[in-house]
């Protein structure tokens, strides 16, 4: 089946590119988005078995190529680089974290494992006085971390290491593969695929960055949005150190940030280059083998916490790294594992449908993370999956 050109255009606010046959309703969806909100602007990209079926885009200022700051859709993508290395045997999951870095043992960290410290249960976050510009060289703070005293016991509670889980994803990479996360990233990833998706954007693609824009707040979402008083010296802000996602200047819009490219934070792409990598990992692309082999990924993807965050103070579920669906967030089947982020991104594979997945907004949106307008596009592409499986079967 080929895909079927849109005659969209910025000024009537349609969704421009291409939809294969069976995913109009889809399409209909997210211009249903755009027609109700002049201020929106959205890419949305999908591949099913291996194959792209929609590339869509609309909204003012944004066309195909665009690139946007993502915030945490990184660590999904950053998770894919573990995944490599836990595929090739180079790292353990079930290992101690000193079996790789041995320095991490101080305050009786020495039986933590790998899985646990990746899945938020290890209870480490930045010490006071932390800026953003230490997650940009992450060494230092890495060092810092492996000299702590965890906040909690590892493995009884979990929550949500914002910013430092990519500080411990970029050190296990040191480590166990000697160059960075980011250099992994581009040797197994964008540069083998031509990925618009960066862990470090050269300066030379930055005419194609458009600034991520501030979320519009209603007065009730505002007052609903202020910190409580008194959790300037709680856990919650402690994960949140030294880093405002909704500061003066946002955090991908600012050039040094787009240029390190921290693993938890500082991704930025498209929506066709978020679901390719996605692609790429998990299901191949046009008859490409995976980059990951299957049992890797069902390690990585396996449920490891879901409750109450102690962060986050709401549901949550975690694999190692990946966020999980759950009831407050259905983004995907159980056996779906992805991210979204503080503008309401999301990036996903999932085996069941054979899906990769990969939604951008331009405008920050409210509350952020678990955005319904992404749960819904997701769920539309299921139910056109499942009607075009219906249709094959019949």
């Amino acid at each position: 089946m080929s895909m079927q050109q849109s005659a969209g255009s910025t000024e009537n606010r349609i969704s421009s590119g291409a939809v294969e046959g069976g995913f109009e309703p889809v399409k209909a969806l997210l211009d249903r988005f755009l027609l109700e909100d002049e201020t929106y602007s959205a890419q949305l990209c999908v591949y099913w078995h291996g194959r792209p079926v929609i590339d869509l885009w609309g909204g003012p200022d944004m066309v195909s190529d665009s690139l946007t700051g993502v915030f945490s859709v990184s660590k999904g993508v950053s998770a894919l680089c573990i995944a490599t290395l836990v595929d090739s045997g180079e790292l353990d999951l079930d290992a101690r974290v000193t079996r790789y870095w041995p320095e991490f043992a101080a305050h009786g960290k020495d039986g933590i494992l790998v899985r646990e410290l990746l899945s938020h249960q290890a209870g480490l976050f930045a010490p006071p006085g932390t800026t953003l510009d230490d997650y940009l060289d992450s060494r230092g703070l890495a060092a810092a971390l492996a000299a702590v005293r965890p906040a909690w016991r590892p493995g009884k509670v979990f929550g949500y290491h914002a910013l430092t889980i990519g500080v411990l994803m970029e050190e296990l990479v040191r480590r166990v593969h000697g160059a960075s996360l980011q250099e992994l990233y581009a040797e197994t990833y964008r540069r083998p695929y031509r990925l618009d998706f960066f862990l470090g954007l050269p300066e030379a693609e930055d005419a194609r960055f458009r600034d991520q824009l501030p979320v519009i707040l209603t007065p009730a979402q505002q007052a609903e949005s202020m910190p409580i008083p008194g959790d300037a010296d709680g856990l919650s802000s402690a994960a949140f150190s030294g880093v405002d996602a909704h500061g003066p200047v946002l955090i991908p819009n600012r050039a040094d940030v787009r240029r390190a490219g921290p693993a938890a934070v500082g991704g930025v792409g498209n929506a066709r280059g978020l679901a390719t990598v996605y692609a790429a990992a998990a299901t191949g692309i046009d008859g490409i083998a995976p980059v990951v082999g299957e049992r890797a990924l069902a390690e990585m993807a396996q449920e490891q916490v879901y409750g109450v965050d102690r962060i986050l103070h709401d549901e949550m579920a975690f694999g190692v790294v990946f966020m999980k669906p759950q009831p407050r967030i259905p983004f995907a089947s159980h056996l779906a594992f992805g991210h979204d982020g503080a503008g309401g991104a999301l990036g996903y594979a999932d085996p069941m449908y054979r899906l990769a997945f990969g939604y951008i907004p331009q405008r920050m949106s409210y509350p952020g993370g678990g955005d319904s307008r992404f749960v819904q596009l997701s769920t539309a592409v299921r139910r056109c999956v499942a009607n075009l499986q219906s249709d094959r079967q019949g």
